[in-house]
């Protein structure tokens, strides 16, 4: 396949004093101990009312361009983590830092629309001493790498509206690292909730030297066979919010509709946010879940709730959340000590023995193979999704089908109702297939629709000045791929689908009798 828990992890803290935000110091001010929270103020000129906005009133706030990052330095310059994937606006959580610099600062950038910008200053701290901590430590048992640092400071996130954080440290050297945080939404009703996927960055994160793909000699048989919250990501800190995510958040707040935010692993523990949801979408890359969260996720749709799944590969691997860790036997899965006693908990790919539930039949695609790239190619081209795009039947977008991509499967469970919009020949492993999006309804009005290929979001960002990894894909693919995603918010946003668009044409059959291959087995 290609390549949070809530509780906080048991963690000594440095004895001493907590500034809480009536002991603030203001930003610049002097050193904060490292024993010591530095929460400051908002930034200036945000003010406290910054508590009282919804995400959608956020897009046209003042914004800053100054929050990407310009130097990460050598590894070793700075890493954190929080101890929460996610937090409610108004909580704390604790940050672990480790540096070689005499100090850095915190700056907390809201991601979003803002003008073109793409982030706003929520919060800064003033300067904290630095230290470096131990390194990585492994737990032989299921081989996971875990930090166990000392706590360095607390964060007080009062008066931070709802949404997609990026905390970036910067150190006195000038070094940099981005600490993703979630400000989850408990109401999601009448709203467009983004459903962010911190189980899958945490999969493929190789800090210390393994995660779910490798171990430390970089063997399969060696892997992790469950990954810790309880340490910093790799690269730039946020790499898969980064390239999977960032880009769709920006595009539905510039939208201005009704937004709520959340992740998978708030969805697995209390599902309150997705009632009474207008649409809940998946992001880029959203491969790892629990049952608890596809059980939640299901009974939303069946009561109306729309939903989008903007990646391929998604909710492919069954996972279980042991307080602050992801386990995931995957071939192992005879190994996961839930195979005799549980075996609907068994952390194999959810199509796999022992239940066997593939994710067709909530997804209406079924993910099929890894790497290929290859020209999206529309077949429906009427289809309410594409209108305002120009396309005509056969229109070629080059590279937007890759790395990973899904197709519809017609001997794999999935909703009789379903219309394939996009049939994309393609070559993975020699093998030829193809590439499938695919939109559905069902009796409670919702609809359904998925890319079928990993590059979605990232195409949003092709040909700009900071694209990241676009894959040779154009502007025009840009222009494509950004109509058919804000048809789809704004059609979404309106409540069950199929009450206000177009039911879709089942075409399945007839799509598939012309193909030389009909299963995975011949593809």
């Amino acid at each position: 396949m290609g390549p949070g828990g809530q509780e906080t992890p048991r963690h000594s803290v440095e004895d001493g004093p907590v500034l809480r935000r009536r002991t603030l110091l203001k930003a610049g001010a002097g050193l904060v101990p490292a024993i010591a929270g530095a929460c400051d103020a908002p930034a200036a000129g945000e003010g406290d009312a910054s508590a009282a906005h919804r995400p959608e009133e956020e897009r046209d706030r003042s914004g800053t361009s100054d929050w990407r990052i310009r130097s990460k330095g050598p590894e070793a310059a700075v890493a954190a983590y929080a101890d929460r994937v996610s937090v409610r606006p108004g909580e704390e959580c604790g940050l672990y830092v480790s540096t070689t610099a005499p100090s850095f600062t915190v700056s907390a950038f809201r991601i979003g629309w803002y003008g073109g910008a793409g982030a706003r200053l929520v919060w800064s701290s003033g300067r904290v001493r630095g230290r470096a901590q131990s390194g990585p430590r492994l737990v032989s048992d299921t081989r996971t790498i875990r930090a166990e640092w000392r706590r360095t400071m607390s964060l007080d996130t009062e008066g931070w509206p709802e949404g997609a954080y990026l905390l970036r440290l910067d150190t006195r050297d000038g070094h940099q690292r981005y600490v993703p945080l979630v400000l989850r939404s408990e109401q999601g009703e009448g709203r467009t909730v983004l459903m962010h996927a911190p189980a899958t960055w945490q999969a493929y994160n190789r800090w210390g030297g393994y995660n779910l793909y490798e171990g430390a000699s970089g063997s399969y048989e060696k892997r992790s066979l469950a990954v810790s919250y309880d340490r910093p990501y790799d690269r730039d800190g946020a790499e898969k919010f980064m390239v999977y995510e960032r880009p769709a958040v920006v595009l539905a707040e510039r939208l201005g509709i009704p937004l709520a935010y959340t992740t998978g692993n708030d969805v697995h523990r209390d599902p309150r946010v997705l009632r009474g949801a207008a649409a809940v979408i998946s992001l880029g890359h959203d491969e790892y879940w629990t049952p608890r969260q596809r059980r939640h996720l299901t009974e939303a749709r069946d009561a109306g709730t729309n939903v989008a799944f903007l990646g391929a590969n998604t909710c492919y691997r069954r996972i279980r959340l042991e307080g602050n860790r992801v386990v995931c036997y995957k071939s192992s899965f005879k190994d996961d000590p839930c195979y005799t006693s549980r075996p609907a908990a068994v952390t194999a790919a959810f199509r796999q023995d022992p239940e066997p539930d593939p994710e067709s039949s909530l997804t209406g695609v079924l993910y099929e193979g890894y790497p290929t790239d290859a020209p999206y190619v529309v077949h429906t081209a009427g289809h309410w999704l594409y209108e305002g795009t120009g396309v005509r039947r056969g229109d070629r977008f080059d590279h937007l089908v890759g790395v990973e991509y899904d197709r519809v499967t017609p001997e794999s469970p999935h909703p009789g109702s379903i219309e394939i919009t996009a049939h994309s020949p393609l070559v993975c492993n020699g093998r030829r297939s193809s590439s499938d999006s695919a939109y559905y309804t069902v009796p409670g009005g919702a609809g359904v629709f998925a890319t079928g290929t990993m590059r979605w979001v990232e195409a949003l960002t092709a040909k700009t000045p900071h694209a990241g990894r676009v894959h040779g894909m154009d502007a025009r693919t840009r222009a494509f791929v950004t109509r058919t995603t804000e048809n789809l918010l704004h059609a979404f946003a309106e409540g069950p689908a199929a009450r206000h668009r177009p039911k879709p044409n089942p075409n399945v059959k007839e799509m598939y009798e012309k193909e030389d291959c009909g299963t995975p087995a011949n593809c």
